[in-house]
C-alpha cells in the first residue's frame, strides 16, 4: 500500500498509481472502501479518482460492484519492449513444444521478487495449473521461478530466502535445501518441481539467455517427471537456444 497519498500535497498521478497498486495476486477485485484503505486515500477522493480510471478503461466494475484492473492496463504492459519482443520470438517455439507434448508450456520473466507469466499454452489434456498470463507467483515453488531465482541479483536472492512460504505439503521452505537446489540449477542448466505449487503437477524449466544474462525462463508442467525428464529437458533446451539466437538477432 502506498503511503502519504491521502496528504494534501499528493498529486493526481500518485493517487491513481496508489489505487492501481492496491491490486495484487491476492486482491484481484476490491470494493471502493477496500481500495481507499489500501491506497491510503479518503473515500471521497478515491471515488472521484476511481470514476476517472473506470471511464478511461484502467479499471472495470464487475456485477458485484467491486473494481478490477481493466484490459487497458494489460494492453499497455504488452508494449514493454522486452516482453513484446520476447513473446513474439518465443511463440513458435512454445507452439512446437505444446504440439509435441500437449502439456502446459510457460514463458516467464522475473518481476521484482516474483515470477511473471507472459505466455502460456495449455489444452484439455494438460495438467491443471494456477498460473495465468499476466499473473505472478512465488519463485521458490515454480520451475520457471527457480530458474530465475537461481540467476537473480543478490538482494532478490536474499529476500527470497527469508520468505519461503508453504503452498503445498511439498513446497521447499528450508533455505539450505533450496540453496542446494538452486546451485544445481546453475550447474545443470535446468530446474524441477514436484507438486510444490500445485498437487499433482510437476515441472521442469530452463533459462533463456542473451549473451551471459538470463532474461527469461521456459518451462513445462506434467503429471510426473520420473520417466520423461531427460526428454523434456532436452526439448526445452533446444527451444531456449532457438529463442536466444532469435533474440540476439533482433
Amino acid at each position: 500500500m502506498a503511503g502519504n497519498t491521502g496528504q494534501p500535497g499528493a498529486s493526481v498521478i500518485s493517487r491513481a498509481l496508489a489505487l492501481l497498486n492496491a491490486f495484487d495476486e491476492r486482491h484481484r477485485s476490491l470494493t471502493l472502501t477496500e481500495l481507499a484503505e489500501r491506497a491510503d486515500l479518503p473515500p471521497a477522493t478515491a471515488y472521484r479518482q476511481i470514476k476517472e480510471l473506470v471511464d478511461g478503461g484502467a479499471l472495470v466494475r464487475n456485477s458485484n460492484g467491486e473494481y478490477m484492473i481493466g484490459r487497458m492496463i494489460w494492453n499497455l504492459g504488452l508494449l514493454a519492449p522486452v516482453q513484446t519482443d520476447l513473446r513474439e520470438v518465443a511463440s513458435p517455439f512454445l507452439h512446437d513444444i505444446y504440439a509435441a507434448t500437449r502439456a502446459t508450456v510457460h514463458l516467464a520473466v522475473r518481476e521484482g521478487d516474483r515470477v511473471l507469466y507472459i505466455d502460456r499454452l495449455s489444452g484439455h489434456a494438460s495438467v491443471p495449473v494456477v498460473s495465468k498470463v499476466g499473473s505472478t507467483l512465488p519463485m521458490h515453488c515454480t520451475g520457471v521461478g527457480k530458474v530465475l531465482l537461481a540467476h537473480a541479483p543478490a538482494d532478490v536472492y536474499e529476500r527470497a530466502m527469508t520468505t519461503l512460504t508453504r503452498v503445498t505439503p511439498f513446497t521447499i521452505t528450508q533455505p539450505l535445501r533450496l540453496n542446494e537446489q538452486l546451485s544445481r540449477v546453475r550447474r545443470d542448466g535446468y530446474a524441477t518441481t514436484i507438486e510444490e505449487m500445485t498437487l499433482g503437477a510437476c515441472s521442469v524449466a530452463v533459462p533463456i539467455t542473451v549473451g551471459t544474462t538470463v532474461i527469461a525462463a521456459l518451462g513445462i508442467v506434467v503429471p510426473s517427471l520420473k520417466r520423461d525428464r531427460p526428454r523434456l529437458t532436452a526439448a526445452l533446451h533446444v527451444a531456449a537456444q532457438g529463442i536466444s539466437r532469435s533474440m540476439t538477432a533482433t
